[in-house]
């Protein structure tokens, strides 16, 4: 879950003026491939505007310098999904359920943010969780 998290945050990271679609993804996947977890590719981020799901796709991996050129004012949705094991996923009968082929835990963080010159504004609120975090995290210290 941290991990996935924080990947989220080095791709926001990387949401600025003249950087490419490319960067962000790379910023998540070697953020994680360095942990040896899989990034799923099957599902990706993308742009908000009049629809939810628009233009640019956003994905989770790929190469710096790649793909659409981010420009101040483009409101995208980042939303790193990382596996504990394989990258690879399925989608069950019921045509809407997704879990990871070998059966391994999955997380997935997203958030919505504004390209801006020198760093992205987000635009969503993660308050409940990161709440829910320190709230964990003490009673572990507890124990």
């Amino acid at each position: 879950m941290n991990t996935t998290r924080e990947s989220l945050f080095q791709g926001i990271e990387q949401a600025v003026s003249g950087n490419r679609v490319g960067d962000i993804g790379y910023a998540v996947q070697s953020y994680c491939e360095m942990r040896k977890l899989g990034v799923v590719r099957d599902l990706i981020g993308h742009g908000v505007g009049k629809n939810l799901h628009e233009s640019p796709e956003v994905p989770n991996f790929g190469r710096r310098g790649n793909g659409t050129t981010l420009k101040e004012g483009l409101v995208i949705a980042i939303e790193p999904m990382i596996n504990l094991g394989t990258h690879k996923v399925k989608v069950l009968k019921d045509g809407w359920t997704i879990v990871t082929q070998d059966g391994k835990c999955s997380a997935h963080f997203e958030h919505t943010v504004v390209v801006r010159k020198n760093k992205a504004e987000i635009l969503s609120d993660h308050k409940i969780i990161e709440e829910a975090i320190k709230f964990n995290n003490n009673i572990n210290n507890f124990q």
